[in-house]
């Protein structure tokens, strides 16, 4: 009892010392996507060279970096937000209109506020602002849209991705402009180009959103084989990608209310049982290393089965739906179908799943080593570790179901 006393409180201690706890919305607050939709401006005089451009931006981090008073970016409820946004339209579209551009047959358009709105974007309120851009020539050429908002020398957020999904010059599309790459051209047939941006978006969305990262160690850690990592790192691949899919095409939808406190208990719930296994000794070595990467137990062993490794793989699966949801969210596209679409959310899917692979197989050899050269250590560090997940786990369901009202 000593000794798990002793992990509790250092679990803990770990969390609490970490200078992330007490941030809003831990798990994804230190960065923020604008969502950007071009496409040719009605006109009824004929083809124009012209362009709509809505853009959505998080409220509160608009009216932050356009220097506003607290009034302004504290405010809550759609009345007030939009009243806020009509009395500071100039300082907004200022902020903007410095920060994104669209240029026709490289001449700058001029670009005209024509609309704001507020709207829900993960459970967060987002200014939607509506802007034509008017650009002289014949309606042949090649348009290139450019966004530096939210750059980090602001401070308030860093690595800013602006996500466009865009119909142009003939063309159907989607771009992930950033610091490093922030213009997009049409006319390069730049589909390759999409896939590998949409890749890193995925790859970077699982590596730097903690929340998933921590419940994919949940799982490594309550998997002393290599066949329960095969097997659970399939059944959560294919639940998340299903619903990632279907979510991110508009078939199915859950509010953020729901899907991020889910998400929460989910790692909550997988580290308690990794907790409870390494209390009741389930978590010893599994003899040596190459028991470990055997598939089938050795002959003649008796091998006892948990309840928890018989419903390992439902709960996972069912956990990995929830993600896929989860994942959907962050993106952000709400766009009808179409190939181009479709290869943009490929991307994206393959690039979450490239930073999966790469952390099981840099995390799982690591355990295995440590439970079969130090099994004693192991069973400190493992306790020590998923002690201080379930507190962060817990941490953020209360923090997001508080949030949520």
């Amino acid at each position: 009892m000593r000794f798990w006393r002793r992990v509790a409180w250092a679990g803990l201690l770990a969390v609490v010392s970490s200078p992330a706890v007490g941030q809003a919305a831990w798990a994804h607050d230190a960065n923020s996507d604008v969502y950007a939709t071009v496409t040719p401006a009605a006109s009824a005089g004929g083809p124009t060279a012209d362009v709509t451009a809505v853009l959505d931006l998080e409220y509160d981090l608009l009216m932050k970096s356009a220097w506003l008073r607290a009034e302004a970016y504290e405010a809550t409820g759609r009345a007030d937000q939009l009243a806020q946004l009509d009395e500071h339209e100039q300082a907004v579209d200022g902020y903007v209109t410095d920060r994104f551009a669209v240029t026709y047959e490289g001449e700058p358009c001029a670009p005209a506020l024509s609309g704001a709105d507020v709207v829900e974007r993960g459970g967060r309120p987002y200014a939607s602002l509506t802007y034509t851009f008017g650009c002289d020539g014949e309606p042949e050429g090649v348009h290139e849209v450019s966004s530096a908002l939210f750059p980090d020398a602001e401070s308030f957020v860093h690595s800013t991705e602006t996500i466009v999904r865009y119909t142009l010059d003939e063309e159907d599309g989607s771009a992930v402009l950033t610091a490093a790459s922030p213009t997009l051209t049409t006319g390069e047939h730049r589909l390759l180009k999409q896939i590998g941006e949409f890749f890193v978006l995925g790859g970077e969305h699982l590596l730097f959103g903690l929340d998933h990262v921590l419940f994919l160690l949940a799982l490594l850690i309550g998997a002393r084989r290599l066949r329960d990592v095969v097997w659970t790192a399939t059944a959560f691949t294919v639940a998340h990608s299903v619903t990632f899919l279907l979510a991110a095409l508009g078939v199915v939808s859950a509010p953020a209310i729901v899907v991020e406190p889910v998400i929460a208990a989910s790692i909550a719930v997988v580290a308690a049982v990794d907790l409870y296994l390494i209390w009741r000794g389930r978590g010893e070595s599994p003899g040596t290393v190459r028991d470990a990467l055997r598939w089938r137990p050795v002959a003649g062993s008796r091998e006892q089965l948990t309840t928890w490794d018989r419903w390992r793989l439902p709960v996972v699966f069912v956990f990995g739906l929830v993600h896929g949801v989860g994942f959907a969210g962050a993106l952000g596209i709400d766009a009808a179908w179409s190939w181009t679409l479709l290869w943009s959310l490929l991307s994206f899917n393959v690039g979450i799943e490239a930073v999966q692979l790469g952390i099981i197989a840099l995390v799982f050899p690591l355990l295995v080593l440590l439970r079969v050269r130090a099994p004693r250590a192991a069973r400190w560090v493992l306790g020590t570790a998923t002690a201080g997940i379930v507190v962060v786990a817990l941490f953020w369901v209360v923090e997001r179901l508080v949030g949520g009202f």
